[in-house]
C-alpha cells in the first residue's frame, strides 16, 4: 500500500529553530504529540519562528541545493521563465534550465524543481497544521493565541497559493481542472495521501484561510517584520483576488494593506540594494544575520554579479532589451540596470543590461535581507484592479503615487494613455492604454521579485524572446511560449505519484521533454 510522501521537519526541530534541510528524507514525527508541543502559546511561538526560518533556508532537494534557497528561489525561477529577465551566461547551471523552460525532464528526480518546490511548501503546510490543530486546546495569553493562529492560517494560504499556480494553469477558465492535494490536519508517518481535487477547491481553502487570518490578526501588533500581521495577510489576499479576477476585492485588500501605520513608498535611492527590511516600504521580509547566511545558496549569491566568489559573477542576471527600451530616460529605476556598454568585463556587473537592483548588504558576511512584500506592489495591485473595473480616474490617481515618485516626467507620460482596460498581447509593443502603463509599471518595479510567469498566466499572455534587438541568450523558439503553455507549470513529482495512494500516473500534468 502506498503511503503519503509528505516530508516534514520534526516538531522538536522547529522548537530549536533548526533548518529542516537535512531531514528531508524522514517521515513526519510521531514521537511528540501536537497537544504536548502546542499546549501553550510560548512553545507554539518558538515553533512558528522555525517555520519562518524555513522560508529562507536552502536544501529542499537531495542535490542542487544551491538553487533551492527557499521562497526567493521560487520567485527568481518564476521571473526567469518569462521574457523580462535573462541570464547572460550558464555559469554552474543554477537556474539556467528554468530560463530555458527545460525542467520537466527532472520530475522523476528528487533533485529537480518538481520535487524541491513540492517538498518546500508541503513541509511548511504540515507544520502550520499542527498549530491550527491546537486552536481549541492551546493555553496562554488570548491575543498571543489569536496571533499565532492567524499567522498559521495565512501561511497555509500562502503555500497553497504558490502550489496551485506552479502545478496548474491559472484560476480563470480552469476552475474544474485538477488542483493539488489539500491537507487541513497534521500528517504523520503513514498518513493517507489526498487526491488532487480541483483548482476551485484549492482557492476555496485559500480564501477561507485568509478570511480567518485577517479576522484573527486585526488589531494585533506585529512582533517582528518576519511575522505575518493583518496588513501582510491583506496583501496576500490582494494577490489572490487579482489572480481570481475579483478586482473589487483586490483593490479593497490592497488599500487595507497600505493603511499600515508608518508604511510609505520608498525612493530608488532609499531602496538601495533591496536588501534591508528596515526601509519604509517593506510590509514583509526576513532579516538575515551573519550566522544565518546561506553563503552560495542564497538569492543574492545568484543576483549580485559583484559579490566576490559568488555564482552571480559567472551567470549574470540581466533585464531584457524589450523591457528596458520601454523605460523612460527620466525614470530613476534606470539605475537598477546597466544600459548598453561599449566595453564589457567578465566576472562583474560591467556587462550590458546587467541588474544592479539586488545587491548583497555585506560582502564580508555574504548577507542581505529577503523582502517578500513591498508597499509599491499594493499600489500596483490597487491601480490594476481599479482599471479592470473601468474606474479610470481612480486608477490614474493611484498609479501616480508610484509613477511620480519614480519618473519626473510621469504626469506627461500618463496623459498620453487612453482610458481603457485592454492591454497589448505582444508584451514589448508600444504602450497605448492606461492598463498598458499600469502593467508596464508592475513589470519594471517588481522585476526579479514576484515571478513574471505568474502575471503572464493570470493575464492570459504568452511571449516571444526572438524579437528584433533581443539580448536573450536563450530564445527557445522551438518551445511553446504561448498563453497557457504546459511549460509554464510543473509536473507533479514522481515521488508523490509513487507514494500517494490517491494519485496515479493518470493524474500527472502534461510533461514536455
Amino acid at each position: 500500500m502506498k503511503k503519503s510522501l509528505i516530508y516534514i521537519c520534526s516538531l522538536a526541530g522547529l522548537l530549536s529553530l533548526g533548518s529542516c534541510a537535512n531531514d528531508l528524507n524522514t517521515e513526519p514525527t510521531d514521537k511528540i504529540s501536537g497537544s504536548q508541543v502546542f499546549a501553550d502559546a510560548s512553545s507554539a511561538e518558538a515553533a512558528i519562528n522555525g517555520i519562518y526560518r524555513m522560508l529562507y533556508v536552502a536544501g529542499w532537494s537531495t542535490n542542487w541545493g544551491s538553487e533551492n534557497c527557499g521562497q526567493t528561489a521560487i520567485q527568481l525561477q518564476g521571473d526567469l521563465m518569462g521574457e523580462d529577465h535573462l541570464m547572460k551566461e550558464q555559469g554552474q547551471g543554477w537556474f539556467f534550465e528554468d530560463y530555458r523552460l527545460n525542467v520537466h525532464g527532472d520530475y522523476a528526480s528528487t533533485s529537480g524543481r518538481s520535487y524541491s518546490i513540492w517538498n518546500f511548501y508541503y513541509t511548511l503546510i504540515s507544520n502550520v497544521n499542527y498549530i491550527i490543530a491546537s486552536e481549541e486546546t492551546m493555553g496562554g495569553d488570548p491575543n498571543a493565541i489569536k496571533g499565532l493562529l492567524g499567522q498559521a492560517y495565512a501561511l497555509r494560504a500562502y503555500c497553497y497559493f504558490y502550489l496551485i499556480q506552479l502545478y496548474q494553469q491559472t484560476y480563470v477558465g480552469n476552475e474544474n481542472a485538477p488542483g493539488v492535494p489539500l491537507y487541513q490536519e497534521p500528517t504523520m508517518a503513514g498518513s493517507i495521501g489526498q487526491p488532487r481535487g480541483t483548482v476551485q477547491d484549492v482557492y476555496n481553502l485559500i480564501n477561507t484561510d485568509l478570511d480567518k487570518a485577517t479576522g484573527l490578526l486585526q488589531g494585533l501588533a506585529q512582533s517582528h517584520i518576519s511575522h505575518i500581521d493583518y496588513y501582510i495577510a491583506k496583501g496576500i489576499q490582494a494577490r489572490v483576488a487579482l489572480v481570481q479576477h475579483n478586482y473589487a476585492k483586490a483593490a479593497e485588500a490592497a488599500t487595507d494593506a497600505l493603511n499600515k501605520n508608518g508604511l510609505k513608498l520608498a525612493s530608488v535611492e532609499d531602496l538601495g540594494g533591496n536588501n534591508n527590511v528596515s526601509v519604509s516600504d517593506v510590509l514583509w521580509g526576513v532579516n538575515i544575520t551573519a550566522d544565518q547566511s546561506s553563503q552560495y545558496a542564497s538569492f543574492f549569491s545568484h543576483m549580485d554579479a559583484d559579490a566576490p566568489g559568488m555564482y552571480g559573477s559567472q551567470a549574470r542576471q540581466c533585464i531584457s532589451t524589450g523591457l528596458y527600451n520601454l523605460i523612460s530616460q527620466t525614470d530613476s529605476r534606470l539605475a537598477w540596470f546597466r544600459g548598453q556598454l561599449e566595453e564589457e568585463e567578465k566576472g562583474s556587473s560591467n556587462t550590458s543590461y546587467c541588474q544592479l537592483k539586488f545587491k548583497m548588504a555585506d560582502y564580508t558576511t555574504r548577507t542581505g535581507d529577503y523582502i517578500f512584500m513591498r508597499a509599491e506592489e499594493m499600489v500596483l495591485i490597487k491601480a490594476e484592479a481599479e482599471c479592470h473595473q473601468g474606474l479610470y480616474g481612480e486608477a490614474r490617481t493611484t498609479i501616480k503615487q508610484l509613477g511620480n515618485l519614480r519618473d519626473s516626467n510621469f504626469t506627461e507620460r500618463l496623459a498620453r494613455r487612453t482610458d481603457a482596460n485592454t492591454y497589448n498581447q505582444e508584451t514589448n509593443a508600444p504602450l497605448v492604454t492606461l492598463m498598458d502603463e499600469i502593467l508596464f509599471q508592475r513589470r519594471v518595479e517588481l522585476w526579479g521579485e514576484v515571478g513574471r510567469i505568474f502575471d503572464l498566466q493570470r493575464l492570459g499572455l504568452g511571449y516571444n524572446r526572438a524579437y528584433n534587438g533581443s539580448n536573450h541568450t536563450q530564445t527557445i523558439q522551438t518551445k511553446n511560449t504561448q498563453a497557457g503553455s504546459p511549460l509554464f507549470i510543473l509536473p507533479l513529482p514522481q515521488s508523490e505519484i509513487d507514494g500517494n495512494e490517491n494519485i496515479t500516473d493518470a493524474d500527472q500534468n502534461p510533461i514536455v521533454q
